[in-house]
């Protein structure tokens, strides 16, 4: 009977990859027709952001895929990553306190759930958010204490005030 087992599924292994092959070839076949572009590879270290026209910045990944760049919060300068899982802009406390909140301003009441587990924050406001040419304003934001967050996101609460963002060939492009 185990035997039996093996071969009804080794059959149906056959069975599905059967169905994908010809989907596979054509892909293949179309790939295989055209030649990839080339791309002139600089030397130089990239340019965190580079403005676009007014209202929009490009954001190259860094080696770990990730889009950062130097944001001005409150007119002052913070590195930020950009995390589209992020609901809000957070940071730890210390650049809380470095952009003017202080422990009154710093209530941590709210529970989040994040992909390090179970935190707590406080809940802010941001007078303004600027990167480039790009800049809005009230934007929500949490502050976690230090020992849960080592940098700055620039979440949800940045993005959808935003008119478009998108990514084509390893840049980040934001349009205000």
């Amino acid at each position: 009977m185990p035997m039996l087992v093996r071969v009804l599924a080794f059959a149906g292994v056959i069975a599905v990859a059967a169905t994908q092959v010809p989907m596979l070839a054509s892909t293949y076949s179309e790939h295989a027709a055209k030649p990839a572009p080339v791309e002139a590879v600089s030397l130089a270290a990239p340019k965190a952001e580079a403005p676009v026209s007014y209202g929009s910045v490009q954001l190259r990944a860094n080696a770990g895929g990730h889009y950062e760049g130097d944001f001005t919060i409150n007119g002052r300068s913070v590195h930020g990553m950009i995390d589209t899982g992020a609901t809000y802009v957070a940071m730890n406390e210390s650049t809380a306190r470095s952009l003017g909140f202080s422990g009154v301003d710093l209530d941590y009441r709210y529970t989040v759930q994040t992909a390090n587990g179970t935190s707590k924050v406080a809940h802010i406001k941001l007078d303004r958010l600027e990167i480039g040419t790009i800049r809005v304003r009230d934007i929500e934001a949490v502050v976690a204490k230090d020992n849960a967050l080592s940098t700055t996101l620039i979440g949800m609460s940045f993005m959808t005030k935003l008119n478009s963002y998108g990514v084509q060939n390893g840049t980040l492009l934001l349009k205000q």
